[in-house]
């Protein structure tokens, strides 16, 4: 470590996950990269059905189906609602304390792939046994949508693995 990251570490500890919340500039960087549609569509061939900011169930639990209809406030408070859930599922499996960085990349990969997926995942292991920087390089791996291999330019869904490149890099320098 070099002078100013350790200086920045004593300045700034890791938090207890308990204690952190979803920043909001973080929800502006989840919207942007879901995007927004009034209308349910499939962002990716093979993938379900998506509405308002990357949702794919209904407030009532059911899934998403094309022709459904949202207008922005409503996909507001359901995307708040989704990721409110998400939060709580990762406060029981993340046991170890991170930067309100790393815990809103964690919680966008949370939205994304969902809680269960997250709490399984090498990010969630790395980060419980103290090893961060693994756990950074661990959002590489999420490459794939609807079997495809999305570092692939042909893919298609190419968006997908860039996303998990800007995780890694936002979390290495969260370090």
């Amino acid at each position: 470590f070099d002078g100013a990251t350790e200086s920045r570490r004593m300045k700034h500890p890791r938090i207890a996950i308990g204690a952190l919340a979803f920043s909001a500039s973080a929800f502006v960087g989840l919207a942007l990269h879901e995007g927004y549609t009034d209308k349910a569509v499939i962002p990716v061939a093979g993938d379900r059905p998506t509405i308002g900011i990357g949702s794919t169930f209904r407030d009532d639990g059911t899934p998403v189906q094309i022709g459904d209809k949202i207008t922005p406030p409503q996909a507001i408070a359901r995307s708040v609602a989704h990721i409110a859930k998400d939060e709580g599922k990762l406060k029981q499996c993340v046991t170890a304390p991170l930067y309100q960085a790393e815990y809103d990349l964690l919680v966008d990969f949370a939205y994304q792939y969902g809680s269960v997926a997250a709490c399984k995942s090498s990010m969630v292991r790395h980060i419980n046994v103290g090893n961060y920087a693994a756990s950074c390089q661990a959002y590489g791996q999420y490459r794939f949508a609807a079997g495809r291999d999305c570092s692939d330019p042909a893919s298609r869904c190419r968006g997908v693995w860039l996303r998990s490149q800007e995780r890694v890099t936002k979390c290495m320098e969260a370090q």
